[in-house]
């Protein structure tokens, strides 16, 4: 007879995703795991699998929490310009709410190179962003807030591409102003 979970998976695959955004991959053990999830080794294996498993696990229910998050507060934006300069300020926001950088773009430089599957699932996190920037930007063109002239497809990857290299950037960089001038920078595109 299999016994019954004595703890609630949904809690500790965030608190494995916490201790993995904070440390990296790398550096985090499987002790440290476990002791930081408050479960037995072998509970850990029989529900989540290896450390690689549970690292995809925990990519994958951060993904989801931040698109969540992204398209409630998109959402209530006024104008689509609002909501393309809201994403940027949530990328310098985050590292006040939480552990420093965004854990897809840590995975991306932590692991993308040698691990296939950490590669395909920021490969897919990129892809829905850039699908969030392009229906943003067709959206401001048929409300006449952008020219029509302007290529949807290559300003999400454009903006894709600005928001990943500052979340990188708000790691290291403290200064507000200078976060602030580089998003204006990338705003004066849609001028």
């Amino acid at each position: 007879m299999a016994r019954t979970k004595e703890f609630d998976e949904d809690a500790v695959l965030f608190k494995a995703m916490r201790l993995f955004w904070e440390q990296g991959y790398e550096k985090t053990s499987i002790q440290e795991l476990v002791s930081h999830m408050g479960i037995h080794k072998g509970s850990m294996y029989d529900t989540f699998g290896d450390k690689q498993s549970l690292y995809v696990k925990a990519l994958k229910r951060y993904s989801e929490m931040l698109e969540q998050s992204v398209k409630r507060r998109v959402a209530d934006t006024r104008s689509a310009k609002e909501a393309i300069r809201l994403l940027f300020e949530m990328a310098i926001r985050q590292r006040e709410e939480s552990p420093d950088g965004c854990l897809v773009v840590n995975t991306a430089v932590e692991l993308a190179k040698h691990d296939s599957e950490s590669r395909e699932w920021v490969l897919q996190d990129w892809a829905r962003t850039e699908q969030l920037i392009r229906d943003i930007i067709v959206k401001g063109q048929q409300s006449g807030e952008f020219s029509k002239t302007l290529n949807a497809e290559l300003l999400s990857y454009f903006f894709n591409n600005a928001l990943i290299g500052l979340r990188v950037m708000v790691k290291t960089i403290t200064d507000r102003e200078k976060l602030r001038q580089i998003i204006e920078m990338n705003m004066s595109v849609l001028e």
